[in-house]
């Protein structure tokens, strides 16, 4: 009984470490998912609230940098209609009380002027108007202060021919303030020349109240300031908030450079609080994910592990079903496992061949030394055949039965090699097959013998018929021509040519029985290099014979510069001759009025038939049906009375052992077209 389970215990008990393996590795695997879990979760979090502060700063640095830019525009377009207005005013070349008025509507639709002046070219003031919307700013002392600037900007902008605007200064008031103040100097150019200068003061911190107030100062606080920082005017307040953006730009003038800066605070962005939870969303899609990963991997496990226990089982009974033999050796030509049918194969049981190194018990006695060294040369890692070889074992009994033997590595779960598996087919009964086959193959080849003898009287039967027709013929005009010989001076010329043919004939009658006896015993006819003039040549006499019969007329169509082929003469000759003389039969119908057959040779037209020459023979009869033309070329078919079925199968065959093609296809306007290719010299 202990014997009968013990190949089961061995093939389980190496499955053990196996299971355990892949029970580990689900549960490495588990631990791994849930510290990918809590990483993604740390992850998504620091990555939220970076992202946030990254995102939340860059919009309001670029929301701060485009109403920077926007600003800076738009001082420069009021600016540019300031020094048109004033370009207006010296146009207009007004006395000075006119000039007083138009200068003072102009100061009091522009509160950012504080002062216009008119000066000569030695900088001496002619006419001056303070803003009638504050107190005058300046007296005679403070302006004396400033002649050297104003006299270095007026100088600048008559060697531009245009605007130029001073530095920026501070003008103390009264009261302990004061104002910074910028000068802006316009050349009076009459006829191209300077004449004179309009002096316009403006205030910045007016500046930045009546072009920039409604729109930036707001939400903003807005400064001139110097390079080093210093506020030269400010305006607008900063809301309480968390955190300070600053925006600066340059604003460029001729002769002067003045930095804007704005300054502005945010509680928080406008789109912060629609992204924020598209990523919290986001997030908790991933960790939901994350769960129905580990579910499912955890039914996955389980399902594994019961698929294992069903594999295993299924392999004990699948290999206790087999009826090829399977064993298993160790690295050291040892057998680990054997399966039922290898036991029933060789008579022995399992117990018996475990654990069993050469020689085994089911080698011939005589061939163990062979065997040995088969077996060391596989021991030393040389691969078997993958189509197997054959063997002779010897069963228990005695009696011995060859094998067919396939071996290969065999591998474990870690890609090791641990040994040899081989598997055993006992082909007695193939080889009792083989040997039934044997000899009814040869059986088979002596009848086809005979049928070949057959094949061979009828093609003789079917190739003689046209050269002994021809010799006939020939004979019968011979004796006429002798009967008429001393009624016409050129009769024995013409018996001359017709007695010549008959021994062309009788000759070429001899060529056709020898080449269909070579056909009909596949020996490779005698082929040779000759021109298709040639080929064409040769038939024409007796189509022309067939034709005049018929009442056909005969058109050729050569090529002159056709490269020779390569072929049996005599044998193309035939189906060349086939062809035109079923061509002619076929126009023999009343219905066919007019009688054409055309012959043609020329150079193959399809890329792929490069170096083939094409025979062509056209008719103009009544052409072929398609139920016809399904077994057109099947032997012992025809649609005459008197033939035997075998011209255009032999035909083919002839053409095909030529390596060509033939083929027919409808011939316009009616009939049919057959044609074949050859191979030329050079293609051979």
């Amino acid at each position: 009984m202990s014997s009968t389970h013990t190949p089961s215990l061995n093939r389980l008990v190496p499955l053990w470490p196996f299971f355990k393996s892949v029970t580990r590795s689900f549960t490495d695997r588990r631990i791994s998912l849930w510290i990918a879990l809590v990483g993604l979760v740390v992850a998504l979090l620091v990555t939220l609230v970076w992202l946030a502060g990254r995102y939340e700063a860059s919009q309001y640095q670029a929301e701060l940098d485009r109403d920077a830019a926007d600003a800076i525009s738009d001082i420069r377009s009021n600016l540019g209609r300031h020094i048109l207005n004033l370009q207006s005013l010296q146009a207009k070349g007004l006395p000075p009380k006119l000039w007083q008025s138009d200068v003072v509507s102009l100061l009091g639709q522009n509160r950012e002027w504080l002062r216009i002046e008119r000066r000569d070219m030695q900088g001496a003031v002619l006419d001056f108007a303070d803003s009638p919307l504050r107190e005058p700013l300046f007296n005679t002392k403070t302006r004396m202060n400033e002649q050297i600037e104003i006299m270095q900007t007026c100088l600048r902008a008559k060697r531009l021919n245009g605007p130029a605007y001073s530095r920026t200064y501070f003008v103390p008031q009264a009261n302990g303030l004061g104002l910074e103040v910028m000068e802006l100097c316009l050349p009076a150019i009459e006829q191209g020349i300077t004449v004179g200068y309009s002096l316009l003061t403006y205030g910045l911190q007016d500046i930045l109240a009546m072009q920039l107030g409604d729109t930036y100062g707001r939400r903003n606080e807005i400064s001139f300031v110097e390079p080093d920082g210093t506020r030269l005017a400010i305006h607008g307040t900063l809301p309480r908030a968390k955190r300070l953006f600053t925006a600066t730009q340059l604003l460029d003038l001729p002769g002067n450079t003045l930095v804007l800066r704005m300054d502005g605070r945010r509680a928080g962005p406008d789109m912060f609080p629609s992204i924020l939870p598209a990523l919290v969303t986001a997030m908790s899609i991933a960790l939901v994910s994350v769960l129905v990963l580990l579910v499912k991997d955890s039914r996955r496990r389980l399902k594994a592990e019961r698929d294992l226990a069903d594999a295993l089982a299924f392999r004990k009974a699948m290999e206790d079903s087999l009826v090829t033999g399977l064993r298993a050796r160790d690295l050291h030509g040892r057998i680990t496992y054997v399966n039922p049918a290898f036991c029933q194969m060789v008579g022995f049981d399992a117990h018996q061949l475990l654990g069993k190194s050469a020689p085994m018990p089911y080698w011939p006695s005589e061939m163990v030394g062979e065997y040995q060294q088969r077996q060391a040369v596989r021991l030393a890692g040389n691969a078997p055949p993958r189509e197997g070889f054959e063997s002779v074992f010897v069963r228990k009994d005695g009696s011995r039965f060859p094998v067919l033997i396939f071996e290969a590595p065999l591998i474990n779960v870690l890609g090791k090699q641990t040994g040899w598996m081989s598997a055993f087919l006992d082909i007695s009964e193939q080889r009792r097959i083989e040997e039934l086959s044997r000899a009814s193959q040869e059986r088979l080849q002596a009848t086809a013998r005979l049928a070949t003898v057959g094949e061979m009287a009828s093609l003789l039967s079917h190739e003689l018929n046209q050269p002994l027709a021809a010799i006939s013929s020939y004979a019968t005009g011979s004796l006429n021509l002798i009967q008429q010989a001393q009624g016409h001076a050129g009769t024995f010329a013409d018996l001359q040519m017709a007695l010549a043919r008959i021994s062309e004939q009788a000759s070429r009658a001899g060529k056709v029985i020898n080449s269909v006896h070579d056909f009909v015993r596949r020996r490779d006819q005698d082929r040779e290099i000759v021109s298709p003039h040639l080929i064409l040549d040769a038939v024409m006499p007796l189509v022309q014979l067939q034709a005049h019969k018929l009442q056909v007329r005969v058109s050729t169509n050569l090529d002159d510069r056709l490269a020779p082929v390569f072929c049996d003469r005599t044998m193309v000759e035939q189906v060349l001759l086939n062809l035109a003389r079923n061509g002619m039969q076929a126009m023999d119908h009343p219905t066919c009025q007019k009688r054409i057959l055309t012959l043609q040779v020329k150079r193959a037209a399809s890329s792929l038939s490069h170096g083939w020459i094409e025979f062509s023979v056209s008719d103009l009869g009544v052409g072929i049906s398609p139920d016809i033309a399904k077994q057109l070329f099947t032997p012992f078919f025809t649609t005459k009375t008197e033939g035997m079925g075998l011209g255009l199968s032999l035909c083919r065959t002839v053409v095909e052992q030529h390596g060509g093609h033939l083929e027919f296809v409808p011939h316009e306007p009616q009939g049919t077209l057959f044609r074949f290719t050859l191979p030329t010299a050079s293609e051979v």
